[in-house]
C-alpha cells in the first residue's frame, strides 16, 4: 500500500519530467541548457530534502520499542479475586510457630539417648550449657584443690568426693608441701556418657587439657615439676544432680583419670 509520500514523489517528478520537456521546446540561446540544469538541481535538492524531513522523522518513530500485549500486566476484572503472589518455601509460616529442634553436642548414639532422656525429664536442661558449666567446674575444682580451698571443694563436689581432696590436701600440707600448678588451657571437653535413673541424671565428660605442674618444699623450692614445660592430662569426671530439685547446680560425684 502507498503511503501519502510516495504519491508525493510521483506527482512531483512526474511535473518535473512535464516542465522539462516544455522547456526544452522554448529554450532559445545557448544559455538555455544551463538555466535548465539549475532549476533541475534545485528541484531535485528540494525533493531530497523533502523526502528526507518525512522519512527520517518515521524512522526515528518505529524505533521506539511499543509494548505488546505480553508486556502489559494482564487487567484485572472488576469484581474478580486477586490471587496473590506464591510465597518462597523459607518464607512459609506456620501456625502455631514450628518450635525449633533440640540439639545436642556432638556424641555417640548412647549418650544422645541418655541426654534425651535427661531433657525429658528436665524440661531446662540445656546441653550446651551444661558444657559451659562443665568446663568452668573443671577449672575451679583443680583451682580450689591445688590451692587447698576446702571450702570451694564442698560446694562444688558429693561429699565422698569432696573427702578424698581433703583427704590430699591434708597430706600435703602435712609433708610442708605446696603446689604450684597452672592450668594452661582445656585443649578438648566432650561428652563420654549421659543417663538418666530417676530422680538422678549423671554425665560423664572426658576433659584433656594441658598443666603446667610444680611442686614446692615449705622452704618455697621447687622439687618436682616445670611451670616452662607443660603436661598433658586426661580426666574423666561424672557430675550428677537431682532433675526433680530447683537447685540447677551439677555437682562432682566421681573422678577418673584417663
Amino acid at each position: 500500500m502507498r503511503g501519502p509520500c510516495c504519491a508525493f514523489v510521483n506527482h512531483a517528478y512526474l511535473g518535473l519530467w512535464c516542465w522539462r520537456d516544455d522547456l526544452r521546446l522554448r529554450k532559445d540561446g545557448p544559455h538555455g541548457v544551463t538555466v535548465e540544469i539549475v532549476i533541475l538541481a534545485m528541484i531535485a535538492a528540494f525533493l531530497g530534502l523533502r523526502l528526507y524531513s518525512v522519512l527520517g522523522r518515521r524512522a526515528e518513530h518505529e524505533e521506539e520499542p511499543i509494548p505488546g500485549r505480553f508486556d502489559q500486566p494482564p487487567a484485572q476484572t472488576p469484581g474478580a479475586r486477586r490471587t496473590p503472589a506464591p510465597r518462597p518455601a523459607d518464607d512459609v509460616e506456620s501456625f502455631p510457630p514450628r518450635l525449633p529442634e533440640r540439639r545436642y553436642p556432638a556424641a555417640s548414639a548412647a549418650v544422645e539417648r541418655g541426654l534425651r532422656d535427661i531433657a525429658a525429664a528436665d524440661r531446662r536442661f540445656d546441653p550446651f550449657a551444661f558444657m559451659d558449666g562443665a568446663r568452668a567446674a573443671y577449672r575451679m575444682v583443680l583451682e580450689a584443690f591445688w590451692q587447698g580451698d576446702k571450702d570451694e571443694l564442698r560446694q562444688l563436689c558429693e561429699p565422698s568426693v569432696y573427702e578424698s581432696f581433703a583427704a590430699a590436701i591434708d597430706a600435703r600440707q602435712a609433708a610442708g608441701e605446696t603446689l604450684d600448678n597452672r592450668l594452661i588451657r582445656i585443649e578438648e571437653a566432650a561428652m563420654a556418657d549421659a543417663a538418666y535413673d530417676a530422680p538422678m541424671a549423671r554425665i560423664t565428660v572426658r576433659f584433656r587439657s594441658d598443666i603446667a605442674a610444680v611442686t614446692r618444699d615449705a622452704s618455697g623450692n621447687m622439687v618436682a615439676g616445670s611451670l616452662d614445660d607443660a603436661i598433658e592430662a586426661i580426666d574423666v569426671w561424672t557430675f550428677a544432680r537431682n532433675a526433680g530439685s530447683a537447685d540447677p547446680d551439677w555437682l562432682l560425684v566421681e573422678t577418673d583419670e584417663g
